[in-house]
């Protein structure tokens, strides 16, 4: 899945029928020279004039990729619709299986932190007619891709006035996650693979918890929209977050509904995110 070129380059465009258009595009790293694919949804409106639209990137799950949330969910259209009824650009990137959207100090091929902050959002603000500052722009994504909306958000509070979370793998310590024994000690190994040891390094993953960055969100006014099922395995930490925004007064929307860690949970809470951007985001 990996190349070199050095160029971004547009390889593929959908058209949709009566919907948005899908652009698949390829985005350098600048730190490791490695190339990813990314999904570009433009509004229908986007090619009707010469206006400026929003941008909401879209972060797909542990052991995913970047073309999940168009492949993996029943309505095929969602993502389309979606862009189409609020006007949004809809950004899909490239996570790689086990990143965490970190910059790992372990694994010199897995920075993907400045990927998605400096990359990515440099290349859509500059290849398309983005509302190009923090007003004009939201990050969200499920599991993996919850924490990585909040850690990159918390960790450049300049690009992003709203930030969601989809049964978000908050914290990688894995304390109150539910889960078989043998399914906990090979994501523990694969947290060390980018983190390092937890018994060696209990300070990395210390400093890149939700919680222990929650203070920026308040400090710089983002707003924050938070979901998970309360058959989830992550529920409980989910849980935790709620009650340390709301006992350090940080104003966000909680929510708890039906289902676990799956799809047609993820599928159903989209739109829900779709809603509080709308009335957020600069038009």
């Amino acid at each position: 899945m990996k190349n070199t070129f050095p160029l971004i380059l547009l390889l593929l465009v959908m058209t949709v029928e009566g919907y948005a258009k899908t652009d698949t595009i390829q985005i350098v790293n600048s730190k490791t020279s490695i190339t990813y694919k990314a999904l570009v949804v433009t509004p229908e409106a986007y090619d009707q004039g010469d206006d400026k639209f929003p941008t909401l990137y879209l972060l797909h799950g542990g052991m995913g990729q970047f073309s999940d949330w168009t492949k993996q969910i029943s309505d095929k259209t969602l993502i389309q619709r979606l862009s189409d009824q609020y006007g949004f650009i809809i950004v899909m990137p490239e996570g790689e299986k086990f990143s965490y959207y970190i910059d790992s100090p372990v694994e010199a091929t897995s920075q993907f932190e400045s990927y998605i902050s400096k990359d990515v959002i440099g290349q859509i603000d500059s290849k398309y007619r983005t509302i190009a500052k923090k007003e004009g722009r939201a990050i969200t994504g499920l599991s993996m891709g919850g924490f990585g909306s909040l850690f990159i958000a918390a960790n450049h509070p300049d690009l992003f006035i709203a930030v969601g979370s989809m049964s978000g793998a908050i914290n990688p310590d894995m304390k109150g996650w539910k889960l078989p024994q043998e399914a906990m000690t090979n994501i523990g190994n694969a947290f060390a693979g980018i983190l390092g040891s937890k018994e060696e390094y209990p300070e990395r993953y210390h400093a890149v918890s939700i919680i222990n960055n929650i203070d920026t969100y308040k400090k710089n006014n983002i707003r924050l929209m938070i979901d998970c099922g309360v058959d989830d395995f992550l529920i409980e930490p989910n849980r935790e977050l709620h009650r340390r925004l709301v006992f350090e007064g940080i104003s966000h929307d909680y929510t708890e509904r039906d289902g676990g860690h799956s799809w047609g949970y993820w599928e159903n809470a989209l739109p829900y995110h779709m809603i509080f951007f709308a009335s957020i985001l600069e038009k």
